[in-house]
């Protein structure tokens, strides 16, 4: 037995089962993802704009965070200010599944930017990002 298959055996091989886990973890909202688990907190919040920018920030870091319905969401990490301007950004999306609230308690893993098509296709009631500024 190689000395790889016998750690192996001890500890196991996370593989691709470990990267399909941490996925499975995340629901997916279409707008941002959510940490399913009661226990689950993000350490980083990642922002992906429509053009393939993302910028990863550390929740730690979070001074500040504003919902005004007219406006949207404003973020003040580290001295930076981020905003993210769409529509029903703390609407109820699933049962207990809200933008702006899960961002205050850590359970937002990413927020993304809509393309225009998604954006038009959205339903009435449905967090659609339509900007995310930093």
């Amino acid at each position: 037995m190689s000395d790889e298959t016998l750690l192996e055996r001890y500890i196991g091989n996370p593989g691709p089962r470990a990267s399909e886990q941490a996925e499975a973890d995340c629901a997916d909202c279409r707008a941002f993802g959510w940490l399913r688990g009661v226990r689950d907190f993000a350490r980083m919040l990642e922002l992906r704009r429509r053009d393939g920018n993302i910028v990863a920030v550390d929740y730690a870091r979070l001074e500040r965070a504003e919902y005004n319905p007219s406006e949207g969401i404003t973020l003040t990490i580290g001295g930076q200010t981020i905003r993210i301007r769409g529509r029903n950004l703390n609407a109820e999306v699933r049962p207990s599944v809200r933008l702006f609230e899960g961002i205050t308690r850590h359970r937002v893993s990413f927020i993304r930017e809509a393309d225009r098509s998604a954006g038009l296709q959205a339903g009435e009631r449905e967090t659609v990002v339509d900007a995310i500024e930093w």
